[in-house]
């Protein structure tokens, strides 16, 4: 029997430095290169997820934006994407313009590596300018800041992501207005580290950590899958696997859906639950 093996990056398989540790690159890559299925399911773009991989080998697609597409590590091309509709886009705007939230668009497609995010809020929050700075750099992304602009017409229908960063309480207020008016999946939830920042992320309908690994385990012909998560938006995605695991530091309603519960990430948790399973 084969089993697939998907974990969450933020929490769950980076340690308290954000980063893959050596130690566990070491353990999923050799265990990949003896046919092991291991891959990630991340809210992140291929822009941070090639980085942080950047010592760690997989052989089968990332599933990226919380689902919106899978990228293919090896020839660094975005598969299964699933774009909103030009009205859809145009309908979350105007929601989160109304609630003061200026979103970023996300846009891709299948001919380029390359995502181009674009904000237009007249000015920016110190959350989404530090957001912006982090990601202003990355080699697989082009980030744009044009105050008072719009959309270029080209990417109207390449957009796959409307993401926004603010206090949690008026993150949630947005999330659960949309949820109510607008045909989209949506993700919300806190950050990380800092409970008090929420991200909301909107994606076209049945966008989902979920479906996305129930693709994933079809395309690989796996038997079995295993997940591994920390926060809100890794529950969906525990819901439908095999065996649904949680960190140490997860959430404390992540942990109580969890089939089991592990140590936490800054202890390579994940990597050598993996190597335990599969020994």
């Amino acid at each position: 029997m084969s089993r697939l093996f998907i974990t969450d990056l933020d929490g769950t398989l980076l340690d308290c430095h954000s980063r893959v540790s050596p130690h566990s690159a070491e353990i999923i890559s050799a265990l990949s290169r003896d046919g092991a299925l291991i891959s990630v399911a991340t809210a992140r773009t291929p822009a941070t997820v090639e980085q942080l991989l950047a010592y760690t080998y997989t052989t089968i697609p990332a599933i990226v934006m919380t689902g919106a597409a899978m990228w293919d590590r090896a020839t660094r091309r975005y598969l299964n994407i699933r774009y909103h509709t030009e009205s859809t886009v145009e309908s979350v705007a105007q929601t989160l313009r109304e609630e003061g939230i200026s979103p970023f668009y996300y846009s891709i497609s299948e001919d380029s590596p390359i995502v181009y995010c674009y904000h237009f809020g007249m000015a920016m929050s110190a959350k989404e300018r530090k957001f912006m700075e982090e990601r202003s750099r990355l080699p697989l992304k082009r980030i744009y800041h044009l105050p008072g602009g719009k959309l270029p017409a080209e990417k109207r229908r390449e957009i796959v992501l409307m993401f926004a960063v603010g206090d949690m309480d008026s993150i949630k207020r947005a999330a659960e207005r949309i949820a109510s008016t607008i045909d989209c999946s949506y993700s919300c939830y806190p950050d990380a580290f800092n409970r008090q920042v929420g991200y909301l992320e909107i994606f076209a309908p049945g966008v989902s950590k979920a479906s996305a690994v129930e693709r994933l385990k079809e395309m690989t012909k796996a038997d079995s899958l295993t997940v591994y998560g920390d926060n809100l938006n890794d529950l969906p995605m525990m819901a439908v696997a095999d065996e649904a695991v949680a960190v140490a530091n997860a959430l404390e309603e992540v942990k109580a859906h969890a089939d089991r519960v592990i140590g936490p990430n800054s202890a390579d948790s994940v990597a050598l639950d993996i190597q335990s399973n599969l020994l």
